[in-house]
């Protein structure tokens, strides 16, 4: 066999593995997308029950949607989803939304948070954080119970002591992270006040 009749070969034996290759990855693909989509669909349930306890479904109304368009919004942060909570009879209880900020320390930060009609914070619910262990990831712990049923327009950090509902308990050591959060909320909440009350008034 001359040398061109071995690249030849080659190159088919090559484009035969590369075939087999990405119709296997197909194969798995197909095999393993609805049990990853079932489970994100479990994580979103137990996310939106963990801040909004009294409602009893909850449904979408909006999908990603740049926090830049938000009037008033924060730089940074973006709206990823808002769903309605409702009650056994169907009556709109407030709004589960999901927000990411791309500025913690780690990368992004993201979260849902419960907000009633009336405009009282229930929550927040960490879905992903990456920041430093021992610092950043005390937000679970540190930050995320300082946020329940509260119902202030926007929330400020202080490393000496909250002073009111509107003041949140910096993490020693990781005011990036706890920045971060706080934006986030903030975000959420001008979302709520600035675009779905608007909107359901409106509606």
């Amino acid at each position: 066999m001359n040398e061109k009749s071995a690249m030849i070969k080659d190159a088919l034996i090559l484009f035969a593995i590369t075939v087999v290759a990405g119709l296997l990855l197909g194969v798995v693909y197909d095999v393993t997308k609805e049990p990853i989509a079932q489970q994100k669909e479990k994580a979103k349930q137990e996310a939106c029950a963990n801040v909004f306890a009294a409602a009893t479904t909850f449904e979408t109304v909006t999908e990603p949607t740049s926090g830049e368009a938000v009037s008033g919004s924060i730089d940074g942060v973006d709206i990823d989803e808002v769903m309605r909570a409702l009650d056994a009879s169907g009556a709109l209880l407030g709004y589960v939304i999901t927000v990411t900020d791309h500025e913690g320390y780690g990368g992004d930060i993201q979260f849902s948070m419960g907000v009633t009609f009336e405009g009282t914070l229930n929550g927040i619910s960490l879905l992903s954080i990456a920041e430093t262990a021992g610092l950043g990831m005390k937000a679970g712990d540190v930050l995320v119970p300082q946020f329940m049923d509260k119902q202030v327009e926007q929330f400020t950090y202080t490393k000496s002591g909250a002073a009111d509902d509107s003041e949140i308990d910096a993490i020693s050591g990781a005011t990036i992270t706890t920045n971060a959060i706080v934006n986030g909320v903030n975000a959420g909440l001008t979302y709520f006040r600035d675009v779905l009350l608007v909107s359901d008034s409106i509606g």
